[in-house]
């Protein structure tokens, strides 16, 4: 037997807070949208950075190009975005929201907020804080 213990191991208790909090926050664009995690995150790009490629939502939302794929076009198949060819690459196309998916991203980011907010009274704003900071920190890219 080990001294190691699973409930210690630092990248164990990251993985399950952020499953806890994700699923917490699910439950609204899943109930109200019948969205995926994938497609959350895709609407979330393209409401705060405006359009993008596919490329580009990989790189960002670190989800997988076959991910992204499907959610974009059970996306594209609700309204919610539009797909434009790229005048650079002609392989690519920039992904917007449509003026419905606008309407969508205001509701989720408002509700995104709300519970932000939970969040941040249930720990305290200083804890808050420096925990953001901390995981900012451990996201960032070790080459710079």
């Amino acid at each position: 037997m080990t001294d190691f213990r699973l409930d210690d191991f630092l990248p164990y208790l990251l993985n399950n807070a952020a499953e806890s909090t994700s699923r917490a926050f699910s439950a609204h664009y899943r109930e109200a949208y019948g969205m995926t995690r994938a497609q959350w995150r895709i609407m979330a790009h393209l409401g705060s950075d405006g359009a993008l490629t596919a490329s580009d939502i990989c790189v960002r939302s670190h989800l997988e190009k076959s991910k992204v794929s499907r959610a974009v076009a059970a996306l594209e198949e609700r309204g919610l975005l539009r797909r434009a060819p790229s005048t650079i690459d002609r392989r690519a196309e920039h992904l917007s929201l449509t003026d419905q998916g606008r309407q969508v991203h205001a509701d989720l980011t408002a509700h995104a907020k709300r519970f932000s907010d939970t969040l941040i009274d249930r720990l305290g704003k200083a804890r808050t804080t420096e925990l953001a900071a901390i995981l900012r920190d451990l996201t960032k890219d070790r080459d710079d």
